[in-house]
């Protein structure tokens, strides 16, 4: 039986790259974001994919979508819980308390919205379970200067899998987090440029290719469900995360 995924933020970076992934390695992908367009250019026109517009801050539209996913393809496999935002860095009195919201909203009630859908899908359907895959990020376990509302965000994302991994276990739902460090996209393009470090300097850092990072979670993906991989970290090997400080 062919496997569907559900991937958001599917428009654009890591999400488009992952969708493709999927698509290539023969799942039916429901890709989600804000706008059909870049849904359209991720997709390709491929059969097997399905763009659905939606806002992840939306519940209703986000249950809207996932019912529409489960119509389609008859069940919901797994899903990447990608979509999420950011704001400049800046102390945190410096920041409003609209960007906030924003992220927060974004970066983790969105999360939350997506994987309550999918997880409502999940132990109804038959047979019983799927994978849920969060994006964290290497702010899950140290933050960059200036990044209050994202690190925030992440280290509540870690939580959220956590307790999903032990909810899931009597449904047969596994979930796991990828933590992810510099990979090119357009949110992260400004590391190539000179990004603050601790120590107050300025520095240009490696990136990777999203791609890679699409392989690593299709990989996750691809386990058997009593097989889990709890927590990926898959970074630039050069970049300064491991003696970051």
């Amino acid at each position: 039986m062919t496997q569907t995924a559900i991937v958001t933020g599917a428009g654009s970076g890591i999400g488009a790259a992952t969708a493709r992934a999927f698509l290539e390695a023969g799942y039916n992908v429901a890709l989600l974001g804000r706008r059909e367009a870049p849904l359209q250019d991720t997709a390709q026109g491929h059969e097997r994919a399905l763009c659905l517009p939606t806002d992840v801050t939306d519940d209703a539209a986000v249950d809207a979508a996932f019912d529409k996913a489960a119509a389609r393809f008859g069940r919901i496999d797994v899903l990447f819980n990608n979509a999420g935002t950011n704001t400049p860095g800046r102390p945190i009195d410096e920041i409003g308390v609209d960007e906030w919201r924003q992220v927060i909203d974004v970066n983790l009630t969105g999360a939350f919205l997506c994987a309550r859908a999918a997880f409502r899908h999940m132990r109804a359907q038959d047979p019983q379970g799927g994978r849920i895959i969060n994006n964290g990020s290497i702010s899950a376990h140290v933050p960059r200067p200036g990044s209050v509302p994202y690190t925030a965000s992440k280290h509540a994302i870690s939580g959220l899998t956590k307790t999903l991994s032990l909810d899931g276990r009597r449904f047969n739902i596994a979930c796991g987090q990828v933590d992810i460090g510099n990979a090119l996209t357009d949110m992260a393009a400004r590391m190539v440029e000179g990004v603050p470090q601790a120590d107050g300097a300025i520095k240009a850092e490696p990136v990777m290719k999203a791609g890679d990072v699409a392989r690593a979670v299709v990989h996750m993906a691809s386990l058997p469900l009593d097989t889990n991989i709890q927590t990926m970290t898959i970074m630039a090997s050069a970049m300064p995360y491991i003696g970051r400080g």
